[in-house]
């Protein structure tokens, strides 16, 4: 099923690019067909039911399902016009580009600067020993761009465990940040949090749109309204509907995204 992408002017840039996607868990089909043009620097939500392959289409961006021995993968994903199931593609290097968040905060138990700075690092490593005054900037800038620095500022050295789950969830997003990714995808980041830390996260992703890429799933229809400027709904392993989310939310275009939308299922 082809997809009801909305209708752009000018010159648009898309960061992720799928075409004739198909993923098996065994015999299981849990992707069929999908095609997708997610804009650069845009907020885009996945919703649908529980099963319907969100989260397998998230996980297929940087690859993440190939830990699982039983998936079989067709089709293209590029991420920024790089097919990211070429042959002379490193893993290493597109996680580099393709930052997760998971549903819930998995910060490192470490303080909070060496989780800032570890994958910085690994990504340095074998060049040059970073200066101090360097690697304090890069701490500042990334707890800045999350909202977290005056919070954390004078405990730097502390655990990162002792933060609250809402602090956690930053912390992981900026974990992410020194390394400049592309795309950062989001998996349910709020699940876990209350709604003052829910509001916080939706705080620090409308800020940190145009830097970056967002694509997240949610099962929050609330939330997928206030977050996000396109949305893709999805249903049994298909493109549904993908379209500006005001619009989808108020005029869909197929019935089975306003039944989904009316809590008629799922």
């Amino acid at each position: 099923m082809t997809t009801n992408a909305p209708p752009t002017k000018g010159l648009v840039r898309y960061a992720i690019e799928t075409h004739g996607l198909n993923l098996w868990y065994g015999t299981f089909q849990a992707l069929n067909d999908i095609n997708l043009k997610i804009k650069a620097g845009m907020i885009t939500s996945l919703i649908g039911p529980s099963g319907c392959g969100k989260t397998t289409f998230l996980r297929s961006v940087n690859r993440i399902n190939e830990r699982l021995g039983y998936v079989r993968t067709e089709g293209r994903i590029d991420v920024i016009g790089n097919n990211v199931y070429g042959e002379d593609v490193e893993i290493v290097q597109l996680r580099k580009r393709v930052g997760m968040v998971f549903q819930r905060p998995n910060p490192l138990p470490v303080s909070i600067r060496d989780n800032i700075l570890y994958g910085y690092k690994l990504h340095m490593r074998g060049r040059e020993h970073l200066r101090r005054d360097v690697e304090d900037e890069i701490v500042e800038s990334s707890l800045r761009q999350v909202l977290l620095w005056d919070a954390v500022k004078d405990r730097l050295n502390k655990k990162a465990t002792e933060l609250s789950l809402e602090g956690q969830q930053k912390l992981c997003i900026a974990r992410l940040l020194p390394v400049k990714p592309d795309v950062l995808l989001m998996d349910e980041p709020c699940s876990a949090l209350d709604p003052k830390g829910t509001e916080a996260v939706e705080e620090l992703i409308r800020e940190l749109r145009g830097n970056y890429t967002i694509l997240i799933v949610t099962h929050n229809m609330a939330q997928a309204r206030r977050a996000s400027e396109e949305c893709i709904f999805m249903l049994l392993g298909r493109v549904i509907e993908h379209g500006v989310t005001p619009e989808l939310f108020l005029t869909p275009a197929r019935q089975e995204t306003a039944d989904y939308i009316e809590g008629r299922y799922g």
